[in-house]
């Protein structure tokens, strides 16, 4: 579904990615994985066109895009949820998944019952402002904001970051529910390892923004993940 081949990108004069190539299938999980700096977010900022990429291209089922802006990648069908959510804070939780209908056709604009079966909570808080949400319920309304966009690629940026244990569980599981289902191509970055070790299908370990281990879960130890991300 989604093919990274040779990305570079800058800040500046400062080389961030050194011609990383990267591929997520459609009905699996694809970890990238590696200490802080090595330029994990930075991967997915130039995929989901928040930040333009120096060379390379990106290649989303066959289709190349060329250098395309946020919009452009979000219409094509790539959904990204942030490190640090990103909500509306003033918004109401219906309104800010409503913020997904600008991806789609007019006829396409509404929310699925099966956005509150997969959150239940959101159901129960629809009328309440994001900002008034604790920080597992804004990640549950970010990463169900970017369902009603109906993706291909969905990316996940440190999803469990500041959650409580019991909503990382939930998440895990909307996770598994979503690779089950098959259609998606998720790429998922994220800090705690366990988590990631456990949803995996595929390991992309990063170091100084080069790809320093790539392999499917059952070919790789969890030890030698360890090792990758620790270099």
């Amino acid at each position: 579904m989604l093919t990274v081949e040779n990305l570079t990108l800058h800040y500046g004069a400062s080389q961030i990615l050194h011609g990383l190539s990267l591929s997520a299938r459609p009905g699996a999980v694809t970890a990238v994985m590696g200490t802080n700096g090595v330029g994990k977010t930075s991967l997915l900022r130039a995929i989901a066109g928040r930040h333009p990429y120096s060379g390379g291209r990106i290649v989303l089922d066959g289709n190349v895009l060329d250098h395309p802006s946020a919009v452009q990648c979000a219409r094509a069908g790539i959904a990204y949820v942030p490190q640090g959510r990103e909500i509306f804070p003033l918004l109401t939780v219906m309104e800010n998944l409503q913020t997904g209908f600008s991806c789609l056709p007019r006829n396409a604009c509404r929310i699925p019952d099966r956005i509150f079966d997969l959150f239940p909570v959101l159901e129960q808080m629809k009328n309440r402002r994001g900002g008034d949400l604790s920080g597992g319920q804004q990640q549950q309304l970010a990463i169900a904001r970017a369902l009603i966009t109906q993706p291909r690629v969905l990316l996940l940026d440190e999803p469990t970051e500041g959650i409580q244990p019991n909503i990382i569980k939930q998440i895990g599981k909307v996770i598994e529910m979503l690779r089950k289902e098959g259609d998606i191509a998720i790429v998922l970055v994220e800090q705690y390892f366990d988590f990631a070790f456990g949803l995996a299908d595929d390991f992309c370990i990063l170091n100084r923004g080069k790809v320093v281990l790539a392999k499917p879960a059952g070919a790789v130890s969890k030890q030698e993940i360890l090792a990758g991300v620790s270099l």
